[in-house]
């Protein structure tokens, strides 16, 4: 009867409402991760600028990290939600366990990187010891302890794909205050903790994950009768593991490529100046502030695209669009009017020297030009995933970051100038533009004036 009441509620509840009511918990919840990711920066830049330029240079890998759990968490969802659908108990289990399996493997292959190649992956982008040392120090704590968020994100996505969302807001929420909190203890060594420096910002992040990955194991354990997780006989399988990295790699590889993006963007920008990687740090945790609420409302607008795409309504597949759409360019408006009044105002959180107010006023304003599209782009790439042609998101996002945007960056600082640089990213979201309506127009005319025309034919 529950299942009867949503699909219900999907179908015939006002688009607007039910895309508010849906999207607005998510919302909330990537809102705060956003909050957590500036200022556990703003708390790093106190220690000093190389520390600050030290954690964007480790952005690539954590983020690859994200990417592969995040990923493989994706594919565990689908197949696990498809076999209860299909009332495949077994293959429900052997989903949620396989994948836990995989989370435990992808955290030993991070767990070598941290043990043997952190010093080597900081020297391939800079010469300088200072920020050589802080990056060593602070990325080999998060990838040796980073079985947190691998579990963490795994039980999320199990808890998610049996329909108990609800938790998911509890332990992401938990992981980012309890980091919030312990990163100016442990940091600058208050209530009569060690001053740790940028250790303490590391052992902070992980510390959150764990505590968030042990409640999430205990909500699946207490809560989640969907599913059966105990692991004694456990054998991998498998086909079952082709499976879910069948519905898993395109996601990892979308998410993996913002990774390439910044590694070769720090390279390009380190030729001028190490300051120039920490505004680009800086921007990247600003920008998640305006683009996360966006990613939210992605998360509640797919499953209604998705649904209706099922139901042969393209009327509601076409206002769920065109109003998330609307949404998201009212909220990179008003991203772009206080990057482009306040660029001073949101540098001084971090701590910004002469140097870095320099070169990061005409950055923020450069690159925020980029948002006057971005939020069109945003939605029409997760509408073609809902609409089953995820393909077409990757094709958006490779060309975008490493097509046009990588390219454009390195020809544009020939010019000997770091602002020229900032350009590439305007630059890059018009062609994303240009990618997405070709691949709008192909999806309307292959997928959504077909089903108006079988939805007429059937009246």
């Amino acid at each position: 009867m529950a299942e009867t009441k949503r699909e219900n509620k999907m179908g015939v509840m006002p688009v607007n409402k039910l895309l508010i009511t849906m999207a607005l918990p998510m919302i909330v919840s990537m809102l705060v991760q956003a909050l957590y990711n500036i200022v556990d920066s703003i708390f790093v830049s106190r220690i000093c600028e190389d520390a600050l330029s030290a954690v964007s240079l480790a952005f690539p890998v954590q983020n690859l990290m994200i990417a592969i759990s995040a990923g493989t968490g994706v594919g565990v969802n689908a197949l696990l939600s498809r076999s209860l659908g299909a009332k495949n108990q077994q293959g429900a289990d052997n989903a949620a366990k396989n994948g836990i399996f995989l989370a435990i493997c992808s955290y030993l292959f991070f767990l070598l990187f941290g043990l043997t190649a952190c010093g080597f992956f900081f020297r391939t982008q800079t010469d300088s010891a200072s920020i050589i040392g802080y990056g060593e120090t602070y990325l080999s704590i998060c990838l040796i302890c980073s079985f947190g968020i691998f579990l963490q994100m795994m039980f999320e996505r199990i808890l998610q794909a049996t329909g108990r969302t609800l938790f998911t807001m509890f332990t992401q929420g938990l992981g980012a205050i309890i980091n919030l909190i312990l990163d100016p203890i442990l940091i600058f060594g208050l209530f009569g903790m060690p001053e740790l420096g940028i250790a303490g910002a590391a052992i902070a992040t992980v510390l959150g994950q764990i505590l968030a990955a042990s409640l999430a194991i205990f909500f699946n354990l207490k809560f989640n009768t969907d599913v059966n997780l105990n692991l004694r006989g456990f054998r991998p399988n498998g086909n079952i593991i082709r499976q879910i990295y069948s519905v898993g790699i395109p996601s990892i590889l979308m998410m993996s490529i913002s990774s390439v993006m910044v590694y070769g963007m720090n390279r390009i920008l380190l030729a001028f100046t190490s300051t120039a990687t920490a505004v680009f740090g800086v921007y990247f945790k600003l920008q998640s502030f305006i683009f996360m609420p966006i990613f939210g409302m992605n998360n509640g607008m797919v499953p209604i695209v998705a649904y209706n795409y099922g139901a042969c309504r393209p009327d509601r597949i076409k206002e769920t669009i065109r109003l998330a759409m609307t949404y998201a360019e009212v909220i990179m408006l008003a991203g772009l009017a206080l990057f482009q009044l306040k660029p001073q105002l949101l540098l001084s959180f971090f701590n910004a020297s002469e140097d870095m107010l320099r070169i990061g006023v005409p950055a923020l304003r450069t690159i925020s030009w980029s948002f006057l599209v971005a939020g069109f782009c945003i939605i029409c790439s997760s509408s073609f995933q809902a609409l089953g042609n995820g393909l077409y998101s990757l094709m958006i996002s490779f060309g975008r970051q490493l097509v046009v945007l990588l390219p454009a960056a390195y020809l544009l600082s020939l010019l000997g100038t770091v602002d020229a640089v900032w350009w590439s990213f305007p630059i890059a979201e018009v062609a994303s533009l240009a990618l997405s309506m070709i691949y709008l127009y192909r999806i309307n005319r292959k997928i959504l004036v077909p089903l108006s025309e079988m939805k007429h034919n059937s009246q």
